[in-house]
């Protein structure tokens, strides 16, 4: 039997609320007409103000969405509100052949799939590319070190001659790092009592940067990435893959900071291989008023291939070839460790990535806890705080009653600042996304 997505998963898919609340409204039967199934699309017609109704169709994989409709969110309400009558009401869309217009529409998208593979590369031009912003990068690295110096040099009580660090962040955009931008650009807001552990770490990355080539190799790319280098899906995809059936851990999407794409969101979805046991960071953009185009049920297991991005510890990962729609998921929690296992996994990983924030971590049989001034986890032998900067204060009391004083298990990433929830395994119940909007 077709497993269908759950409201909360649909929900989580629209650009912004009144879009969720519009949906709402197209969730019955009553302006559909012509709805259908075959599990890997949805397609039907919805009655409209004019004479001629809206075709809408959705490829579930990805998830992508196709309507006739006139409006610039992405997606729509309507295909929201097909997704919603086809998750609650299955009757309503029975499974059939895709009709004659939607299958036109899943075969061209197929079709502009193979032609993107098929693309020829300049490896010539991309390497001239390639070498013209090394040279940059190194020139913008070596300045950076000379501009941490000199506020070392003056000390970092005497801020009476050091200005913001938003030029230097324009600096390091000129020269074509991005990832030392950002991080130059937040020096600004960091506390005075933790600024030189953020100039010493600054320092160690722009000494790194200047010195790519004399690295090993999966340092040289964990050290790239967080310069601002980034890779095409198809070159990721070119090299190995990993195929396994993989479970959906979480997913959690949030507006992205700085310079002009404050308006994009990105949204992180968390898998773990069944058999392999990795962990995976898949990432998706969206513009505004469109949702990122990648959406995977949490709980469900999905058979595909995936390729990691190079680095010390690889995590982030392209999808790339599915075998089938994402299906039902185990009926318990996935294994997990103890707080300890977790503090001591985070250790070795940034023995292996300096700059390594958090990572990402399901703990077992965990507590929240409520102080008037912070939230925490506990497994009854040790706590971690819980980082409420990086969670909605609705989300953590969302976990509290979730859990109503028993130990569950709980995904989310892990640092130096504590952790932040993603989902949770009530005993005996379906996962609880906890920051889906």
């Amino acid at each position: 039997m077709e497993e269908r997505w759950s409201t909360e998963h649909v929900l989580s898919l629209a650009p912004d609320a009144s879009s969720q609340k519009a949906a709402g409204k197209l969730s019955s039967a009553a302006p559909w007409s012509g709805t259908g199934t075959d599990a890997t699309a949805v397609w039907g017609e919805c009655k409209g103000s004019g004479r001629t109704p809206y075709r809408t169709v959705i490829e579930l994989a990805t998830p992508a969405y196709q309507c006739s409709c006139p409006s610039r969110k992405f997606p729509c309400k309507h295909a929201l509100g097909l997704l919603l009558l086809w998750s609650g009401s299955p009757e309503a869309v029975p499974a059939a052949e895709p009709a004659g217009w939607a299958a036109e529409w899943l075969e061209a998208r197929r079709d502009r799939a193979e032609k993107r593979a098929a693309a020829p590369a300049d490896p010539e031009a991309a390497r001239r590319r390639a070498g013209k912003r090394a040279a940059r990068v190194a020139a913008g690295a070596a300045e950076l070190r000379l501009r941490l110096a000199d506020r070392i040099r003056h000390g970092l009580a005497d801020q009476s001659t050091a200005g913001p660090w938003e030029e230097v962040a324009a600096r390091m955009v000129d020269a074509q790092a991005p990832g030392l931008a950002t991080r130059v650009r937040e020096l600004d807001t960091v506390p005075q009592e933790r600024l030189l552990e953020e100039y010493a770490m600054l320092h160690l990355l722009a000494t790194a940067a200047t010195r790519i080539d004399e690295l090993p190799a999966e340092l040289a790319a964990t050290v790239r990435t967080r310069v601002g280098y980034t890779l095409d899906a198809a070159e990721v995809l070119a090299g190995p893959t990993v195929r396994d059936r993989w479970l959906v851990l979480g997913s959690r999407t949030v507006p992205m900071e700085g310079g002009a794409d404050e308006r994009l969101t990105t949204r992180r979805v968390w898998l773990r291989g069944a058999k392999t046991g990795r962990t995976a960071l898949l990432l998706a953009f969206g513009r505004p008023g469109q949702a990122p185009d990648l959406a995977l049920p949490t709980g469900h297991l999905l058979e595909a291939e995936l390729a990691y991005h190079p680095g010390a510890r690889p995590l982030r990962a392209v999808l790339g070839t599915r075998y089938g729609a994402p299906g039902a998921g185990p009926a318990g929690p996935p294994a997990g460790l103890t707080v300890a296992e977790a503090v001591a996994g985070y250790g070795t990983a940034v023995a292996d990535d300096p700059w390594l924030e958090s990572h990402p971590v399901v703990l077992a049989d965990v507590v929240p806890v409520h102080t008037p001034d912070d939230w925490y986890l506990t497994d009854g032998r040790h706590t971690v705080p819980v980082r409420a900067s990086a969670v909605p204060e609705a989300a953590l009391w969302r976990l509290a009653a979730v859990s109503t004083g028993r130990p569950l298990t709980v995904f989310g990433e892990y640092g130096h600042q504590g952790f932040a929830p993603v989902t949770a395994w009530p005993a005996g119940h379906r996962p609880v996304g906890l920051t889906n909007p």
